[in-house]
């Protein structure tokens, strides 16, 4: 089975990371040290790339980089238990409805300012007047 071999930009362009991004996953532990070239290149394998993909989608899913680093320590325990897999993913859905929930009462409140726009100058404008009374 053959391998590839990635370098910083090539890995960078295959998983749509900035290279910036890759070094610093890398410098968090979040992906393992990369092997050197004899002239001191970094270097990535097929397992790099994928673990960096791993991370991506995670992030996508909302995920710190603490949750990542400890989905990433439950994918290396292949014959563990998913229970914990679960636990997490379920906390993040919740994380997900409530922010969602916060940000339908921010639509509303938003709605109901432009509801209470007359148009005219902004002396008389009672969107600002709204927003300054802290009552």
């Amino acid at each position: 089975m053959s391998s590839t071999t990635y370098t910083v930009g090539a890995l960078a362009k295959a998983t749509d990371t900035k290279a910036v991004t890759i070094r610093y996953y890398e410098q968090v532990g979040l992906l393992p040290s990369a092997g050197r070239s004899a002239s001191g290149y970094r270097f990535y394998t097929d397992e790099e790339r994928d673990r960096l993909l791993f991370i991506r989608r995670s992030r996508a899913l909302g995920f710190s980089l603490d949750d990542v680093r400890e989905l990433l320590g439950f994918a290396d325990k292949r014959d563990a238990s998913c229970a914990k897999v679960d636990a997490k993913v379920e906390g993040q859905l919740e994380q997900v409805r409530m922010r969602i929930r916060d940000l339908q009462g921010l639509e509303a409140e938003l709605e109901r300012l432009i509801a209470c726009c007359e148009g005219g100058v902004i002396e008389q404008c009672r969107i600002i007047e709204s927003m300054s009374n802290l009552r």
